[in-house]
């Protein structure tokens, strides 16, 4: 009988676009555990696809405050804790999570059958390619980030661990999916993944709502124009390039404010730098503000700029820019894909304040174009970056996964009976 024929019979087991997967996604954090814009994504994709019928099972890491499960908007949340939760060592905490997360994944799995395994990173990779191996089931891989990327290149050995750990989940998975052109370009560069391989998906954003006023937030802000950026405070987001950009705007007496949210390990040390250089007229850092504290943040500034170093994507630039607001970003990574220059956005040179404030100095001169700007880079954001068809995307691309699969795993078992043909013993 032809092997085709015998595979295209057996497709009909294989769950079509109308049918719906049991899904088992794994990350280190999910809301309200937030560190940075894992969880967001994660959030997103999880509710929009459990919306489109699919059953949705996310395992994450519990903090002691949260139940170890509960359905949050369809989607099935379970949270453990690591075999060694107290391990201050960041990589052995890690390797405990991993730990955890199998071991509940098997408990599950012998009350529900999953049809894939979707893993966020290599933070949960250890446990992610275990369970493809026990459960017998493709595994579907988003990479959001490198370590090569974060720090230009890979120089000590807890870097080459995670660089290490990022190739073995990107060699053993199925499918693999990235946020941008410019994420491919670097699994095809940095850990020789194939094209066929890959597919590029952006992440998504939800119409945000702005209810509160600035100065509800930060009375001082009342009537005062300012420049609004967000991020984890970490090197590689580029806010020193803020903090020398205040600090030439001082010497030439321009009357610049920034305004930079976020919560992050570089935080006491940006403070000090404005403290040490008198910059407090012109910069703030307010540190960690919720989501509606941002969205009031975004919605008061005359202007957004997100000056990374390294971003595959850019979450944040979709933020201020669904909200209206001209934004500029770094021409670097994923985010100068996000905007046409002068079009819907600025692009600046990363690392650059010279050319951060040459672009605001154009918004605040040209207020018209500004609002223009504005205004494109929401009509792009709303039409192209909606979850509901990021979560379309993605449901397409596990349907393939697990087409391929199932083609491959008929093609396995013709093969050894083939290889013994002709064989002298």
């Amino acid at each position: 009988m032809d092997n085709t024929f015998s595979q295209l019979d057996d497709l009909h087991k294989i769950p079509s676009d109308s049918q719906k997967l049991k899904i088992l996604m794994l990350c280190w954090e999910y809301p309200p555990n937030i560190v940075g814009g894992l969880s967001r994504h994660v959030f997103g994709l999880t509710v929009h696809l459990a919306e489109k019928g699919h059953e949705v099972h996310v395992l994450t890491a519990g903090n002691g405050n949260l139940p170890t499960f509960e359905n949050m908007y369809g989607v099935n949340v379970h949270r453990v804790k690591p075999i060694n939760e107290y391990d201050e060592n960041f990589l052995s905490w890690i390797g405990g999570l991993n730990l955890a997360m199998a071991f509940k994944a098997e408990k599950l799995s012998k009350e529900i059958d999953f049809d894939m395994v979707h893993a966020h990173d290599w933070l949960v990779g250890s446990a992610s390619i275990a369970l493809k191996e026990s459960l017998e089931i493709p595994l579907l891989s988003t990479i959001h980030a490198t370590e090569y990327g974060r720090h230009n290149g890979i120089h000590n050995e807890i870097q080459q661990f995670i660089h290490n750990k990022e190739q073995q989940l990107i060699c053993e998975s199925d499918q693999i999916i990235v946020c941008s052109d410019y994420m491919k370009t670097v699994l095809n560069s940095i850990f020789n993944a194939k094209n066929e391989k890959i597919a590029i998906i952006p992440n998504g954003i939800e119409p945000l709502v702005t209810e509160l006023k600035t100065e509800e937030i930060f009375p001082e802000l009342k009537l005062k124009k300012y420049i609004f950026s967000i991020g984890r405070i970490v090197k590689e987001k580029g806010f020193e390039t803020i903090i020398e950009a205040a600090f030439i705007a001082k010497k030439r007496g321009l009357d610049c404010f920034f305004v930079v949210a976020g919560k992050g390990p570089m935080l006491e040390t940006y403070q000090r730098q404005i403290n040490i250089r008198n910059l407090e007229s012109h910069l703030a850092f307010v540190g960690y503000v919720t989501d509606e504290q941002r969205n009031a943040l975004i919605a008061g500034s005359e202007l957004a700029v997100i000056p990374s170093l390294y971003e595959p994507f850019g979450i944040v630039a979709l933020e201020t820019m669904i909200l209206g607001k001209p934004t500029i970003v770094s021409n670097t990574g994923g985010m100068k894909g996000l905007v046409k220059h002068l079009h819907s956005g600025l692009l600046m040179t990363p690392g650059d304040a010279e050319s951060m404030l040459e672009q605001i100095d154009f918004l605040i001169n040209h207020p018209h174009k500004a609002e223009e700007i504005g205004q494109r880079g929401r009509q792009i954001v709303t039409s192209l970056y909606g979850w509901k068809r990021i979560a379309s995307e993605t449901s397409r691309v596990m349907q393939d996964s697990l087409i391929n699969n199932h083609v491959i795993s008929n093609q396995q078992k013709e093969t050894p009976n083939n290889l013994t043909k002709g064989v002298k013993r």
